[in-house]
């Protein structure tokens, strides 16, 4: 690898950017790396882009609804990262999507990796390391022998209606404690 094939956004100026700036910058970063992907596949489609992801996922390239959607939280807190890799890694999907016609690759398989290296001369890179605390709040409180654990308002409404969990370590059925001190404002 020699150097990233999308120039890095300054960083500075990045962090300067209000909420519609922001915006206007991922749509740019994935309209650059679409460009770039064209050179592979002439007849690529140009995704659409959301910011409706929610919870730990950074992004994600969901065919059915033809684009890229990505977690608006952890984009404006990790923003240089979150361009320079993030984008770089659901567009490698894409294109590795429809470079296979529509046939099931494996997600980060060898095809995905090789757009990663060669395509965008990157380290190819499965998950991310941001702090996910406030894009995936999990104010529930439940309890084992062993530790507290902390439950998603989804999980928890599972565990309300009736699925029980348990913990992975010592195996005993998890208790409600309540909410976390945070979430009611302690």
């Amino acid at each position: 690898m020699d150097r990233p094939a999308l120039p890095h956004p300054d960083p500075v100026r990045l962090a300067a950017l209000d909420h519609e700036a922001l915006l206007a910058a991922l749509h740019a970063r994935v309209e650059a790396a679409w460009r770039l992907c064209r050179e592979v596949h002439p007849h690529l489609p140009r995704p659409k882009v959301w910011c409706d992801l929610r919870g730990k996922c950074a992004g994600q390239a969901h065919f059915g609804r033809g684009g890229l959607r990505f977690n608006p939280v952890l984009y404006a807190e990790n923003r240089l990262a979150f361009l320079v890799e993030v984008v770089p890694h659901e567009m490698a999907h894409w294109l590795v999507h429809h470079l296979e016609d529509g046939h099931l690759a494996r997600a980060h398989g060898r095809e995905w990796q090789t757009v990663m290296r060669r395509l965008f001369g990157l380290v190819p890179s499965t998950t991310h390391r941001f702090d996910t605390s406030r894009a995936s709040p999990a104010p529930h409180r439940y309890a084992c022998a062993c530790r507290e654990h902390a439950f998603t308002e989804r999980r928890h409404g599972l565990a309300r209606r009736g699925r029980g969990y348990r913990c992975r370590h010592c195996a005993q059925t998890l208790v409600y404690l309540g909410r976390s001190a945070f979430e009611n404002g302690v």
